[in-house]
């Protein structure tokens, strides 16, 4: 052991804080006070009175397995900013402005940091438990008792200037650096700092971050700036691999090595639901404490007038339905701008599915003109079908079979393609995951093992396991005149469903039924439930139609449904109630 040499090493031990090191024979510097070793070797500057094989082993072998194996040392914090970059880079290939992650995004990330007290507050909860060391050129040992900054260096920001780029992050000098102590950097159970602290987690009042939290994140900055992109819609891009989330962390920097528990906080082998996502949504919203969102009036994408629009034409619908779901919106007063904006602070803190919502409207209004019992929706497409037949120049009236029957095969096509791909769809990353460093040869070696056999078998067969990537598209069916395989309705006449009666018209139909008689009460989770053999087939046809554009359970849309109604047919369910109580008062003497 030579203490002479080890007089230029002047960082304090990690264990007691003193500044008194030697050297020992393998080269690494030790703490003379309370003998602990750390992993820093010293660098060998005159190589004549050493060994050359020495020197590859102080040298090279440790210091080089240090950098490479080790990598970066990095919070999960970290790799969440860093995926949630890449989703809002992402969403601005799809047409998004920039100024959703410059600014809003942004915002919300550093709102969230702060709310749960990983950054931008006086005792951030990794410094609070334990003393970080900053390193700078310019630091006297004075300072060393100063708080550091959170993030680390390598961590990549939401605002980028064009002159930099990733090979010149080592050296930036706008964030210190943390060194972390002995024992987080020796932790072979998971690759970031506090992978195991923080699967174990459990702080109340806190919301801890997932995968599916970053996709609300991404949602409410799209709500914020009244994007065109629904839930329903960021959900299918997901899906569709537009936008990074199943095995986002491969795409991580070499330097960020990812293992043990880092695999249960960042690998997720299950679609986003939708139901879930939503939730998640007002909790993030809540959690941060978010103001009133921007008002979403007449002109916003996201209005139940525009929306409906949208899902006529994606469902291959008459135009001339659209001035039905308006006045279906007017009197229900779903248009109303203090109904449609979102307000995280309010008493009851909701958003409006804005894509549902408007999904239900255009069900409502074929309830209105078909009835869908089985038996009308039939007897008006006999009356149309005759009519087209002997005035085939005239503008057809719409035929309900006919439209049903050309959806059903086109649905029922798009299904078993979709149903196909997520059978074929490889959830294993290209980047293995290992529990700890010492699997890592033996996983990597696995893998190539399984691409090999992979490629061979691919080669018997002689397929390619190339899966074809989408382009993406706000609509997944396109419909339009010159197609002579597949009739196009939207240009379709209602004459023959509707009828004069004075200057305005009704519909020839004049009953209705209600999807739900009776709703749950309050303390329930759910609005109603629905059982598929208590509703007509054409019903079932169309929730399940609409379900499957969506992406969402046909009980979720169903609850939507019923209540639009509850809201249009407020008469007949105040007359539902009356007889309900008068029962329970008859029932009591």
């Amino acid at each position: 052991m030579d203490l002479v040499e080890a007089e230029e090493f002047k960082e304090r031990c990690t264990q007691c804080a003193a500044v008194s090191w030697g050297l020992t024979d393998e080269g690494k510097y030790y703490c003379t006070s309370c003998h602990n070793v750390t992993e820093i070797s010293k660098e060998v500057i005159n190589t004549g009175a050493i060994p050359n094989t020495k020197i590859q082993a102080i040298n090279r072998g440790l210091k080089r397995k240090r950098k490479l194996e080790k990598g970066w040392d990095w919070y999960v914090c970290e790799g969440f900013q860093y995926i949630l970059c890449q989703q809002a880079e992402a969403l601005k290939t799809l047409g998004v402005g920039p100024e959703l992650k410059n600014e809003v995004l942004h915002n919300f990330w550093k709102r969230y940091l702060q709310k749960s007290k990983q950054a931008y507050c006086k005792n951030p909860i990794y410094t609070s438990r334990r003393k970080a060391v900053v390193l700078e050129d310019n630091l006297s040992h004075s300072d060393w008792e100063s708080e550091p900054e959170l993030l680390s260096d390598f961590s990549l920001p939401f605002v980028e200037s064009g002159a930099e780029s990733q090979s010149d992050v080592n050296t930036q000098k706008s964030f210190p650096v943390i060194k972390a102590s002995q024992s987080e950097t020796a932790s072979v159970c998971s690759g970031s700092l506090d992978g195991v602290e923080y699967s174990r987690r459990k702080e109340k009042g806190i919301v801890k971050m997932t995968m599916p939290r970053t996709l609300a994140f991404c949602y409410l900055s799209l709500l914020w700036q009244r994007e065109t992109i629904t839930l329903s819609d960021l959900l299918r891009f997901v899906e569709e691999d537009h936008i990074p989330y199943i095995n986002s962390f491969q795409h991580f920097p070499e330097e960020m090595k990812l293992y043990g528990r880092d695999k249960g906080i960042f690998a997720i082998e299950s679609w986003p639901d939708y139901e879930d996502i939503y939730k998640k949504i007002i909790e993030v919203a809540t959690f941060l404490d978010l103001p009133r969102f921007p008002d979403i009036t007449e002109d916003c994408c996201l209005h139940p007038n525009i929306l409906c629009m949208k899902y006529l034409m994606e469902v291959n619908l008459p135009d001339e339905m659209h001035n039905l779901t308006c006045q279906v919106v007017k009197l229900t007063g779903i248009g109303e701008v203090d109904f449609l904006t979102f307000d995280p602070i309010a008493k009851m803190a909701k958003t409006v599915k804005y894509d549902i919502q408007a999904i239900a409207i255009i069900i409502v209004v074929l309830k209105l003109l078909f009835l869908l019992d089985d038996n009308l929706e039939w007897s008006l497409s006999n009356l149309a079908e005759k009519h087209n037949e002997k005035n085939k120049e005239d503008k057809p009236w719409f035929d309900f079979r006919k439209w049903y029957q050309v959806m059903k095969k086109t649905v029922d096509e798009k299904k078993q393609k979709w149903e196909e791909a997520r059978a074929k769809y490889l959830w294993k990353s290209e980047k293995p995951l290992y529990h700890s460093s010492i699997d890592k040869s033996v996983v990597y070696k696995r893998r190539e093992m399984v691409v090999n056999l992979q490629k061979q078998f691919s080669a018997l067969v002689d397929s390619t396991p190339t899966v074809e990537k989408k382009s993406p598209s706000s609509f997944q069916f396109n419909w339009s005149e010159e197609d002579t395989d597949r009739t196009c309705f939207h240009g379709h006449s209602l004459q023959g469903i509707l009828k004069k009666k004075g200057q305005s018209l009704t519909t020839k139909n004049s009953l209705y039924w209600l999807s739900t008689q009776k709703f749950c009460k309050s303390h329930c989770k759910h609005v109603t439930t629905y059982e598929e053999s208590n509703y007509s087939l054409s019903y079932q046809f169309i929730l399940n139609l609409f379900s499957f554009l969506l992406r969402i359970k046909t009980s979720f849309l169903h609850e939507e449904v019923s209540l639009v109604e509850k809201r249009l047919f407020k008469a007949k369910y105040s007359k539902i109630k009356k007889k309900s109580s008068r029962s329970k008062k008859v029932r009591r003497y």
